[in-house]
């Protein structure tokens, strides 16, 4: 008999439903923290091609730092 079988409640269905949003949800992404020493220098990855690295390379050490201006020069800072 169909009465002997229990009804499924809709809060059951709800519940599955908003469990499911919840796992289909992309959630929002963290707002980026700024470097917590100002003027603090990144570690990054750049791929620069040979003789541009060979040029600032040439006159010895401190070469990063002078890749760093030009890019600052470059970026109109």
């Amino acid at each position: 008999m169909a009465g002997d079988r229990p009804r499924r409640t809709r809060d059951a269905r709800d519940a599955a439903e908003q469990a499911f949003k919840t796992a289909t949800t992309k959630p929002a992404e963290p707002l980026p923290k700024p470097p917590s020493l100002p003027g603090a220098k990144e570690m990054v990855s750049l791929r620069i091609d040979r003789d541009v690295l060979d040029f600032f390379q040439a006159d010895g050490p401190g070469w990063q730092d002078r890749v760093n201006a030009a890019l600052r020069k470059a970026a109109g800072k």
